[in-house]
């Protein structure tokens, strides 16, 4: 099964907790703090492996979580970082943060990487607190947690050439006389529901990868169809190759197949009207086909005489030869990668961000008896400090008279023994100097 998109959820690796310890060894009097620092968390990477063709791992797993680091030990010792978790995705995946929409990476080189969530830092121990007014501190800090997110994982098949073109004109014939793919070939529209690739072997040393993208039609750019599904996947072609049912088999003019096709890939994405473009020609073994042939030529050679025709036959092989020589000549001519910018929302994607400040802003609320306090600030810092020891109270004490909590406590009516709470954290007020 051929999976283009998934949604996947990746979460970095907590750092581990900093120790309180001290030494106790033998003749070492006063031996001061010793505990460790937590080690970092590990990072999620995403690196290309051009031997996938596919999302399809992620559609059985969907959530990845790297390890937390480990804990600091005694001996001002430190708990070693958790090894970054490595995960495999094929060229030409685009990632995107799902809460923003931001465009994240877009992976197309063999061993490209890049960090879609980080691990978090390690907690500090009690070595890291030592003052000359402190000298033995029973304080350290939790692990930070890793961070995490939703990402929407889009494939565009990487390829050189690109076959579109209305369901049955013979897209999938063609490929596989050309190279060792082997598509699905039926008579009924949606034979190919997945693109196909191939490698082409030109014969003059040169090869390229061809791409039998799903059958478009009317509508496409807006859902109708599998167009919709498989649009994004003409965006990485360097160059396309219409394939036209020109013996009008199905009933169908074979100049307004064009134009419509056309106007379906302009409407997806406006810089696919300047990709280089060859029209194929197909099915000139059959009766009536030169007579559309010549209309064909007249209509098109009025509005895009850049565009060469190229008369094929996928059944008899005729001309197919001379269609990739001009494939080849072409590929040499254009740059390596074909650059598209995107259009419509996909332009709208850049998202800006303000770097996060430690603030001092608060604000304070009543619930029945109690004041409630609200400060990333002071919420950040119960979150990291192990708040099982005197001096983590009284360094939360500190801060929350720098900040003027206290002062505007006393402003809504706080007294000695009023109940306070900060997220999870509960305390009684106290007027008490001794603590600050």
């Amino acid at each position: 099964m051929f999976v283009d998109k998934a949604k996947i959820y990746v979460k970095g690796g907590d750092g581990g907790d900093g120790l309180v310890a001290f030494r106790r060894e033998k003749y070492v009097p006063e031996g001061g703090p010793a505990g460790g620092d937590g080690g970092k968390g590990g990072d999620i990477i995403f690196r290309v492996d051009e031997g996938l063709r596919t999302l399809m791992d992620f559609r059985y797993q969907r959530h990845f979580k790297a390890q937390r680091g480990e804990k600091g030990r005694n001996k001002s010792q430190h708990g070693a970082g958790a090894e970054n978790m490595v995960v495999r995705i094929p060229p030409g995946t685009v990632l995107y943060d799902d809460d923003t929409g931001e465009l994240i990476a877009d992976m197309t080189r063999h061993g490209q990487q890049i960090v879609v969530a980080r691990g978090g830092r390690g907690g500090r121990g009690n070595i890291r607190f030592a003052t000359p007014n402190n000298p033995a501190p029973e304080l350290a800090e939790n692990g930070e947690e890793g961070q995490e997110r939703y990402i929407v994982m889009e494939l565009k098949v990487m390829a050189d050439v690109g076959l579109v073109g209305f369901p049955s004109v013979g897209k999938s014939t063609l490929l596989s006389v050309v190279s060792a793919a082997k598509p699905k070939i039926g008579a009924y529209h949606f034979t190919t529901i997945t693109p196909n690739l191939g490698v082409v072997d030109v014969g003059d040393g040169r090869s390229f990868v061809m791409a039998d993208l799903p059958g478009l039609i009317e509508g496409a750019s807006e859902g109708v169809g599998l167009g919709h599904e498989f649009l994004r996947h003409v965006e990485r072609t360097r160059i396309i190759i219409h394939v036209i049912d020109m013996a009008g088999s199905e009933g169908r003019d074979p100049f307004e197949d064009w134009v419509k096709i056309n106007e379906e890939l302009k409407q997806y994405n406006a810089g696919l009207a300047d990709r280089p473009q060859v029209v194929a020609a197909n099915k000139m073994d059959m009766p009536e086909a030169q007579e559309h042939l010549e209309s064909f030529r007249r209509q098109l050679g009025d509005i895009r005489p850049d565009i060469e025709i190229m008369p094929i036959s996928s059944l008899t092989r005729q001309g197919v030869q001379e269609l990739l020589y001009r494939a080849a000549d072409l590929l040499d001519s254009i740059p390596a990668v074909a650059e598209v910018q995107p259009e419509g929302d996909a332009a709208e994607r850049k998202v800006y961000k303000l770097d996060a400040s430690e603030d001092d802003h608060f604000t304070i609320t009543r619930d029945n008896e109690a004041f409630v306090v609200h400060s990333p600030r002071i919420e950040r810092m119960l979150k990291r400090l192990q708040m099982n020891s005197h001096d983590a109270i009284l360094k939360l004490a500190r801060t929350l008279r720098h900040m003027g909590v206290d002062e505007e406590l006393r402003k809504r009516g706080a007294v000695e023994g009023t109940i306070v709470r900060i997220a999870d954290f509960e305390f009684e007020f106290v007027e008490s100097s001794s603590y600050y």
